[in-house]
């Protein structure tokens, strides 16, 4: 029988069990705070009037009666699922040519893939500008038509969207049966159909995931749209130009709450898709490997390397912008783009306070999610309060930036509000960023936990070790890999992530990636690119130190790891 993991009476709980009591109820009171306040805060806003009182429905009917605003919705709509089709298919085939091909240069294509990510979404569409923009020199190649609207929005998304599909898609890819290929073979079928009766139905999980995360990452994207839309707007930047452009607060409301809806809508599909998901190995299956086709092989890899092409043409404009004198009358180097001295948007200063930010928030979202997680996965009792945290853990995942933004804005802004003090500071910025990038760490946090036997907190309690003691000593280090990938993860979002604290900052923490924004609206393109090129620098930098810290501990504090 399994040892409790309480001591003491049942009408005298140990010091032990209030401990964790206490820490569930701040974890609790974290996402409470910081997720269903200001959500419901942003909903009774939408709901008034500018004097604060309430209209019912009113706002949405002047919504939906006003055409210039209504046509955004078609226009997100119309841009995510042309995103969502081309993103996802071509990410499906370059996860195909990873697992299921013997193409030259896997692991270099994934690393080159995986580079937009540490980008901020503004970079694509500044590199996109001097591309295929008036002055661009590759504007022919779109035929007359115009980089500033559908176009661009479309391309600058699948940019920085297609190493999250790629991700999802090459895991899905991995786990697969020989035994059902050699079948398929020995009974003559085509390729073609082996393909639409074992590998699509094998994957099928995945690829509708996929497809939902894509769909719901390109609907609520702000920088793309907000850099390269020109007049074609959407409900991202709707709600922008409500709030900073009209200081129509009631409206920005209403522009949110609209917005969250296909979101949250492609989150609870997707989480019920996920949960009709079965294995696709059982513990007699073989591991399917690829085998030589020169043909194939060379097709995918020269697509792959396509893809990794353009990625890098991308990045490489934008830092060939950000070193060039005036485009494209005076191409001369020059370094003066990175003085940023007397321009909009706070120069090295913004940067300085990203990387405040970016630290603060590996830090303690790191420490709170995986701790949180480990007593939601390891504990005993208290189950209703376990159950509830790990749902709210899920819910950030559904909620777009720019509508946990400015629910910000009408939560800690309310005079009433004795946590008012927060707003204005990088403490509110750091509860923002911690709870908009929550649930991917969560799911991290858990499923690292669950591949630790929970024998090690039962014979933790039956020797009398203090719970701490067992997670500081067996849990932690074990768990090392999963921790430092959390971490690292919160830092290149906290660099890179705009559409979140676009509206919470002042003049004393405004943000690298926010001055990005600020500097291509004063006109100052070049430095809009040299913020831009800082950001990345600066998360690849993380990136690196990350991938051989993670080395390091895996060869040598986790050898055991390595026995096999």
């Amino acid at each position: 029988m399994r040892a409790s993991t309480f001591s003491g009476s049942a009408s005298k709980p140990s010091l032990e069990a209030l401990i964790r009591l206490l820490v569930l109820l701040a974890g609790v009171a974290l996402l409470v705070i910081g997720l269903l306040f200001p959500l419901f805060a942003m909903l009774v806003k939408s709901l008034q009037d500018r004097s604060g009182d309430f209209i019912g429905l009113a706002n949405f009917v002047q919504y939906f009666q006003t055409p210039a605003l209504v046509n955004s919705i078609a226009n997100s709509l119309r841009v995510a699922f042309t995103t969502t089709v081309v993103v996802a298919g071509l990410a499906f085939l370059c996860a195909y040519g990873i697992t299921r091909t013997c193409m030259p240069g896997k692991r270099l294509f994934r690393m080159l893939a995986i580079l937009p990510i540490l980008a901020p979404s503004l970079l694509p569409a500044i590199s996109l500008v001097y591309l295929f923009g008036n002055q661009g020199f590759l504007r022919d190649v779109l035929a007359g038509h115009s980089i500033y609207g559908p176009i661009g929005i479309v391309m600058g998304m699948s940019f920085w969207i297609f190493p999250h599909a790629l991700m999802l898609l090459t895991t899905a890819l991995t786990n697969s049966d020989a035994r059902l290929y050699e079948a398929a073979e020995a009974l003559g079928t085509p390729k073609w159909r082996t393909f639409l009766t074992i590998t699509l139905p094998g994957v099928r999980y995945g690829l509708i995931s996929c497809l939902f995360v894509v769909f719901t990452l390109a609907i609520t994207d702000f920088g793309v749209p907000k850099i390269i839309g020109g007049q074609f707007s959407v409900l991202a930047t709707d709600v922008y130009r409500q709030v900073v452009g009209q200081q129509n607060f009631q409206m920005g409301a209403v522009v949110s709450v609209i917005l969250l809806m296909p979101a949250v809508l492609s989150f609870i599909v997707d989480r019920w898709i996920q949960k009709r998901q079965v294995a696709q190995l059982s513990a007699r299956a073989v591991p399917w490997q690829p085998t030589p086709s020169p043909l194939r092989d060379w097709t995918f890899a020269l697509l792959c390397y396509s893809v990794a092409g353009i990625i890098l043409l991308v990045i490489g404009t934008a830092v060939y912008a950000s070193l060039i004198q005036f485009w494209p009358y005076n191409l001369s180097f020059t370094l003066q783009h990175y003085t940023f001295q007397g321009l909009a948007g706070g120069g090295w200063g913004a940067w300085f306070n990203s990387l405040k930010l970016a630290f603060s928030v590996a830090l303690v979202g790191t420490l709170v999610i995986f701790f949180n997680a480990w007593l939601i996965e390891k504990s005993e009792g208290y189950r209703p309060l376990r159950q509830g945290l790990h749902f709210m853990a899920m819910l950030p995942m559904a909620v777009p930036g720019m509508v946990l933004g400015l629910a910000y804005i009408f939560f800690f802004n309310q005079a009433g509000n004795p946590l008012n003090w927060l707003y204005g500071t990088m403490a509110i910025l750091v509860l923002n960023t911690l709870v908009h990038f929550y649930t991917v760490c969560h799911l991290t946090s858990v499923t690292a936990l669950k591949q630790l036997d929970p024998e090690f907190e039962a014979v933790g309690a039956s020797l009398k070790v203090p719970f701490w003691t067992t997670f500081s000593r067996v849990t932690l280090p074990v768990s090392l890999p999963a921790v430092l990938d959390i971490s690292v993860y919160l830092f290149v979002n906290a660099m890179t992530t705009v559409s979140a604290v676009v509206f919470l900052y002042n003049s004393d923490t405004r943000l690298a990636s926010v001055a990005v924004l600020h500097l291509d609206e004063a006109g100052y393109f070049a430095s809009a690119a040299a913020m831009a090129v800082l950001i990345f620098l600066t998360s690849l930098v993380v990136k690196l130190l990350h991938a051989a810290l993670t080395h390091v501990l895996l060869n040598n504090a986790q050898r055991w790891r390595q026995a096999s």
